[in-house]
């Protein structure tokens, strides 16, 4: 007898995880399961990982988002959001999906593309992962060549750069130089879940300004 993927239930903060999944079978539970769906697909070397965000998670992920957004608008630096876009590669047999990825280095080269190739195009210069319920693991990341991978687990806000061939936790961003991000996003986040949204980004972005006039 065959499970059907409907009868597949993942609770909100939950996650599921099978193994020996080949990579048509990876393709075909992807396609099955559709665009509009709430959880997210992962896969590495065969394992697949299928996650259901919770609330909590997802109000993190918009608002810290947002907070970056808000850092390259004040320093008009073009950039390209891509959400939980599925990058995969059939070579590699990786396939991640970020809680939200930018193009911010390499905007440029993928201005206006409906299909992001990574056979031929780069990667998200910048991604970020909301570990509130889960830990993400480094393997997705690594292969697909994501120079940079920020991990929030609820309260701090862990940045990850890609040198030599590991990622090495860093005090500071190399997409935002000379801004203390991994200090600040965390209390201002915070500070939404007090204040409301739109007073935390106008007081945000006010900071982003002294920064730049510094």
């Amino acid at each position: 007898m065959q499970v059907q993927l409907k009868q597949i239930v993942v609770p909100p903060g939950q996650q599921l995880l099978m193994t020996d999944i080949s990579w048509q079978m990876y393709e075909q539970i992807l396609e099955e399961f559709g665009e509009k769906r709430g959880a997210r697909i992962n896969y590495s070397q065969g394992i697949l990982e299928i996650m259901a965000p919770l609330p909590e998670h997802e109000d993190d992920k918009v608002m810290i988002a947002d907070l970056v957004k808000a850092i390259l608008e004040e320093y008009d630096i073009e950039f390209r959001s891509l959400g939980s876009t599925t990058f995969k590669s059939e070579q590699m047999k990786q396939a991640l999906e970020a809680d939200d990825c930018f193009y911010i280095e390499n905007e440029a080269a993928v201005r206006g593309k409906k299909r992001i190739d990574l056979t031929i195009d780069p990667p998200p210069d910048l991604a970020l992962e909301i570990d509130i319920t889960s830990r993400t693991r480094f393997n997705n990341y690594e292969a697909l060549g994501v120079k940079e991978l920020w991990r929030f687990n609820g309260t701090k806000l862990e940045i990850n750069v890609w040198q030599e061939g590991e990622y090495i936790q860093c005090e500071t961003s190399p997409n935002f130089p000379g801004l203390p991000v991994g200090e600040v996003i965390p209390e201002y986040l915070e500070r939404s879940k007090i204040e409301g949204r739109n007073k935390t980004m106008k007081a945000f972005r006010t900071w982003v300004r002294e920064k730049i006039a510094e």
